[in-house]
């Protein structure tokens, strides 16, 4: 049975906004849930997930066990680049979020999908590889780290292009992925990314060497998370 999920594209908005936003959704969700939706039982008497697509301004954010020495920036570089810093409680490391760039919060419950966080992520990365190859760029993992790279095992050339932490309790997932498509890079160059000082970032645009449909590329992640997921999207 399909996993019922209602999408909301919010367009631009802040991150602390939008992560209180999604939190709301996620303790709802939590709070909703009864034992027969552990069990496996139907589940068309519990709420749908959700899934929000948003954009953000510029901002980077670390994960609950990151380190802030891989933010190399103090406050006032920070406001003179007009970015704000927020520690957060996904997992994973530091990273960068700013226009040009999907970044997906997906709110599931995967006691109904019937997965764990593990395989979670994996599908994950699995609709952004699909994605990225539809542009015929070919896109894979790292043995190691989380997220969707390119050229992975080649020393001095792997590079990420979507970057991955979420959230679960009791199964229900928060946060989600950031997926570079026309995203500004040179702002990577203020954090290690993810944590690591050995690898690069890249973006569709860098890839391909021209700007993208920015909705269109939305669809394409869309349609692909609903493959791999096997998502009926519904009407609030």
């Amino acid at each position: 049975m399909s996993y019922r999920v209602i999408y909301k594209d919010i367009g631009q908005k802040d991150y602390k906004e939008t992560w209180d936003y999604q939190t709301d959704i996620f303790k709802r969700l939590v709070d909703s849930k009864k034992p027969a939706t552990v069990s496996g039982e139907s589940d068309q008497y519990t709420l749908p997930g959700t899934l929000i697509f948003v954009e953000h301004p510029h901002v980077y954010t670390l994960g609950k066990s990151g380190s802030e020495n891989n933010l190399l920036l103090d406050l006032i570089q920070l406001k003179a680049k007009d970015a704000s810093f927020y520690r957060t409680d996904r997992g994973g490391d530091i990273t960068y979020h700013g226009p040009g760039q999907i970044v997906g919060y997906p709110i599931f419950d995967l006691d109904i999908i019937k997965i764990g966080l593990k395989e979670y992520i994996y599908r994950l990365e699995d609709a952004i590889i699909r994605t990225v190859n539809e542009f015929g760029v070919t896109a894979s993992r790292l043995n190691g780290g989380t997220g969707v790279w390119l050229d992975p095992e080649i020393a001095g050339k792997a590079r990420k292009i979507c970057a991955i932490g979420v959230k679960a309790s009791k199964y229900v997932t928060m946060h989600g992925f950031a997926f570079n498509v026309n995203t500004d890079l040179t702002y990577f160059n203020n954090i290690n990314p993810c944590g690591f000082t050995d690898k690069g970032v890249t973006s569709l645009l860098n890839e391909l060497g021209t700007r993208q449909d920015f909705e269109s590329v939305k669809d394409k992640v869309k349609r692909n998370l609903q493959v791999v997921f096997d998502l009926k999207w519904i009407k609030e």
